[in-house]
């Protein structure tokens, strides 16, 4: 399945208008985003395969749970949720996938109707995998994680943002990506490709959710340091690309962070260790660990009638207190 069928075959079913996504509960079926746009000129840099093509992993059929995941990207984009009534807001949605693929649902649109029922235009971020054949591949999620960020800012008016109300929230892999954002900020990952580049990557605030956090044994994920990293990283490698360790206590925004104490893919030791580095910079932090949740819960039906469900919410009370919501 390709990117045209992503966004045709791929979300066939009954597709939700805006005032449905209004409900509290997460919407029971496939919803379509409002607007769909790549976040490089042409082609995205680096390419060393003219092969390679978007692939979509549909892992269940049915239409009132769906579960899809990216797991080839040639041309990472953006996909817009736009607010019902917007305030000015706006968060990059970061989703994850252990750096193999990028999930579609659970971590993406899910979130992002729920965002945009609110009033915050949701961007959920599809972003190139290291596994697939690109120059410094280890470098090209963060580099398009950067540059979303950039483009969301740069086109702020069109969509009715506040270029200073941004922020980034990230799932898992996608955690990692965006504490990477709330820590190297604006560091060089490659040349520039036009004016857009020098934009300010700096997100107003960040909720890593059961992040990926840590390089390190014995608490990294395995499956996404192989595959950002490689199996022998080299010590320097190790703590450049551990978020934990790369904290700037003058421009690392608030953070907002999640975990599951049961979770058995990603330790909850990875979002403790870079709690801890928060606070040893004397950055804001608010930090929620549920007893129940595994990995992976996002939100919705697969968190109904456990504490974690509230986790939005909670997120969304800390964020007004940061200055989100003006």
């Amino acid at each position: 399945m390709d990117r045209r069928d992503l966004l045709a075959v791929g979300l066939t079913g009954p597709l939700l208008p805006l005032a449905a996504r209004a409900a509290t509960g997460a919407p029971s079926g496939p919803v379509t985003p409002d607007a769909s746009f790549p976040i490089w000129p042409n082609e995205a840099p680096g390419l060393l395969d003219k092969g390679l093509q978007d692939h979509v992993l549909v892992r269940n059929p049915d239409p009132n749970f769906p579960d899809r995941a990216m797991d080839r990207i040639r041309t990472p984009r953006l996909d817009v949720f736009r607010a019902a009534n917007p305030n000015g807001a706006a968060m990059l949605v970061i989703p994850g996938g252990g750096y193999s693929r990028v999930v579609v649902d659970k971590e993406g649109y899910e979130l992002g109707t729920w965002l945009a029922a609110r009033g915050i235009t949701a961007f959920v971020l599809f972003y190139r995998l290291p596994g697939d054949p690109w120059r410094n591949s280890w470098n090209v999620p963060f580099a398009d994680a950067q540059r979303a960020m950039r483009l969301i800012r740069h086109r702020a008016a069109q969509w009715q943002v506040d270029p200073e109300r941004i922020g980034a929230m990230g799932f898992s892999a996608g955690g990692h990506l965006c504490a990477d954002l709330a820590t190297r900020i604006d560091a060089a990952v490659g040349p520039m490709e036009d004016a857009i580049d020098a934009v300010s990557a700096r997100p107003l605030l960040a909720a890593p959710i059961y992040p990926v956090m840590t390089m390190a044994p014995p608490f990294a994920h395995a499956g996404s340091r192989t595959q950002l990293i490689g199996k022998t990283p080299s010590a320097t490698e190790v703590a450049l690309y551990s978020p934990d360790k790369q904290v700037d206590p003058k421009r690392t925004p608030p953070c907002f962070l999640v975990h599951a104490e049961d979770d058995d893919v990603v330790p909850v030791e990875n979002s403790l260790l870079f709690r801890a580095a928060l606070k040893a910079a004397k950055v804001p932090v608010e930090t929620h660990i549920f007893e129940q949740g595994g990995h992976g819960f996002g939100w919705g039906a697969r968190t109904q009638g456990k504490p974690a469900h509230a986790w939005p919410e909670l997120f969304l009370t800390w964020a007004k207190g940061h200055g989100l919501l003006g």
